[in-house]
């Protein structure tokens, strides 16, 4: 495996019930150890990821499943949020001043989605906690990911314990099951997304080992394992859309194209190669099998139509509401 060596320099929100106000952040503090392409005291980057906000991106959905593509949202929300690296889970109960346990500072990505599939929906929502200091925390320290719909509900946790992920899994469907396992560490795909907004140097290439995204992996029924796959990063060109219908829109467009051979499936993702890096959109294709009669090759496929900053843990009342209409989302 190796990494672009282009100059970048960088670029998550747990969506739960009752979001309580959001703590005062510990900065990041540069280590010896940490990369030489992430430069933590980067004035754009800080006054970007720590002025107290989170970035809000609205997708226009096409989602494959079940053999037809299916209208819907996704929302990609990052932010940033101090994070006990022995417990794995946010750091909200003390001053910082006065925690006697290890934390660290990490970019949190949410990412979810909802489609409808014939009468019932689907929710998906995948979690993503990726230290900022990545010379210190090479990996991401921890992912959750459910998908909800009518007939029940999957749950995947992975915490990296080094040098391994411990994995739970629990799911309604008799093949699967409740599982624990531990997976050799590995390049995920689902910190593709954080790692990305750090810096995309950071974004593998060549041919590599990666744990595929975890959503995936139960949408296609596919046992959670490492799996080989190649990867490429090049300046997005308007003859490679594979939809005239497609506009991916920003400046000096850049696409990582992740590839799966033994899934048949690959991964395009769309973004600006300029802090902060936003996303444009991106491309999963991929052979819907599961639950179709006639299984064919279907790309599913998201178009941001909206970005806004915002601290959305405090906008709870019902005149808050206009906020979800200043992204697009109209449910």
């Amino acid at each position: 495996m190796r990494y672009r060596k282009w100059i970048f320099v960088f670029g998550v929100a747990v969506l739960v019930s009752g979001c309580q106000s959001k703590p005062e952040q510990t900065l990041p503090q540069q280590t010896a150890s940490a990369s030489p392409v992430v430069n933590f005291k980067n004035a754009a980057f800080m006054s970007y990821w720590y002025a107290g906000k989170a970035e809000l991106s609205r997708y226009r959905l096409e989602q494959a499943r079940y053999g037809e593509l299916r209208e819907g949202d996704a929302v990609l929300i990052f932010v940033t949020e101090d994070f006990l690296t022995d417990k794995q889970v946010k750091l909200e109960s003390q001053p910082r001043s006065e925690v006697p346990l290890k934390f660290t500072s990490v970019l949190k990505c949410n990412f979810t989605k909802h489609f409808v599939t014939g009468v019932y929906d689907y929710t998906l929502l995948t979690s993503v906690f990726t230290p900022v200091e990545i010379g210190a925390y090479p990996h991401t320290l921890k992912t959750t990911a459910a998908v909800l719909e009518w007939c029940g509900q999957t749950f995947t946790q992975l915490n990296y314990r080094a040098p391994n992920y411990q994995v739970q899994g629990y799911s309604y469907f008799e093949a699967e099951g409740d599982a624990q396992l531990s997976l050799e560490s590995a390049v995920l795909e689902d910190e593709l997304w954080t790692k990305l907004r750090l810096s995309p140097v950071l974004l593998p290439t060549g041919e590599f080992k990666i744990i595929p995204a975890s959503t995936a992996s139960r949408l296609l029924h596919r046992e959670l394992k490492a799996e080989s796959a190649t990867a490429d990063l090049k300046p997005y060109l308007k003859s490679e859309k594979s939809d005239s219908s497609t506009v991916f829109t920003g400046d000096s467009l850049m696409v990582y194209t992740l590839t799966y051979p033994a899934w048949q499936r690959s991964l395009k993702i769309i973004f600006e190669n300029k802090f902060p890096y936003r996303i444009a959109g991106w491309e999963e294709t991929y052979l819907d099998k599961p639950g179709s009669q006639a299984p064919q090759t279907l790309t599913t496929r998201a178009v941001r139509t909206n970005t806004i900053m915002l601290d959305y843990w405090a906008k709870k009342s019902l005149a808050d509401s206009v906020s979800r209409r200043d992204l697009g989302l109209s449910y």
